[in-house]
């Protein structure tokens, strides 16, 4: 089978497109002919060393893939060939990659695409997606009628956080570019504020109780800002760092009114945290929602570049898929 894979922890010229053997499926395995693989910065941070997990080499890269069924292992019921699948649980914690032609993955990291949804469109979704889903359900477990704001929403995964949160019911605001706005209140913003201004004395205008739950996409907002924001017992979730990879605020402040703070990546979601969330964007995509991202399609080929223009952040608007 053709492959993108590495022999060895590095930078993307460390990555290698060639002839690997054919995966070999187990009983509760499933091999899939594989259509497209979404590249994303946890792919690089695998590929780099940067985020320690098992790798056997050569490893295949690639997290995400959407694909066919061909093969099942004589254990599996819940797929035969010819289902269309897709996963974003493969290429860490000792699992090969997806970034071939051939995949061999576990039925129970499958989930089934729903009928009628682009493939394409549909993995470009399932990382920002999925991270969405978890962060408000279980990390957040945010409650109907409660506030939650939303930094950097126009963004992959703020623009997931938007429509989905809408559908819990909460009240939703966001910041953005202020080009952004039309957009984020079709998904569900019932406020939206520029980044590049003071948006926290408008937050406070609309929200004086304060805010219950924050989550910054972006790395890029003052903590203190957000503690300031929260209601008591409000909590902030973090997906990225700032550059600095420091923050100070006011711990007496933060304590007394029980404030809290969520670190979340989404390696660490449980197998059945990502079950519950395949369920849910599936669901939403059988709907027509979460597949808003521009894709820019590439090849195999072209993944020692794709990961190197994440790095770089050369393109930040488009999601990038590889396919065969």
């Amino acid at each position: 089978m053709k492959a993108a894979y590495i022999k060895q922890l590095g930078d993307a010229s460390s990555i290698q497109v060639g002839e690997l053997p054919d995966p070999e499926i187990q009983q509760t395995d499933v091999l899939v002919q594989v259509e497209g693989v979404a590249v994303d910065h946890v792919d690089t941070y695998v590929r780099s060393g940067a985020y320690k997990t098992d790798i056997a080499f050569p490893h295949v890269i690639g997290r995400d893939m959407v694909g066919q069924v061909i093969a099942v292992g004589s254990a599996v019921t819940a797929f035969k060939p010819g289902d269309s699948v897709w996963t974003n649980a493969m290429g860490y914690d000792g699992r090969q990659g997806v970034t071939s032609t051939l995949a061999a993955v576990p039925a129970d990291r499958l989930a089934p695409v729903p009928a009628g949804v682009d493939h394409l469109q549909l993995i470009a979704s399932v990382h920002s997606s999925a991270t969405a889903v978890i962060i408000l359900n279980d990390v957040m477990q945010a409650e109907f009628g409660q506030s939650v704001l939303i930094e950097g929403a126009a963004g992959h995964v703020g623009a997931k956080l938007v429509q989905l949160a809408k559908r819990m019911g909460l009240n939703v605001v966001t910041t953005s570019n202020e080009r952004d706005f039309t957009k984020l209140a079709k998904f569900g913003s019932q406020g939206t504020f520029n980044y590049h201004e003071n948006f926290a004395e408008k937050v406070t205008a609309l929200l004086p109780a304060g805010v219950d739950h924050i989550i910054d996409t972006s790395g890029n907002v003052d903590f203190q800002t957000n503690i300031n924001l929260l209601a008591r017992n409000g909590e902030t979730t973090l997906i990225t760092a700032p550059k600095s990879n420091l923050f100070t605020f006011n711990v007496r402040d933060f304590y007394m009114n029980q404030k809290h703070v969520n670190g979340f990546v989404i390696s660490h979601a449980s197998l059945d945290q990502l079950q519950q969330a395949a369920k849910t964007i599936n669901a939403a995509f059988s709907q027509g929602l979460l597949l808003d991202d521009a894709i820019l399609i590439k090849h195999f080929d072209d993944a020692k570049w794709a990961h190197a223009a994440l790095e770089t952040g050369q393109d930040k608007q488009n999601r990038i898929v590889l396919v065969p």
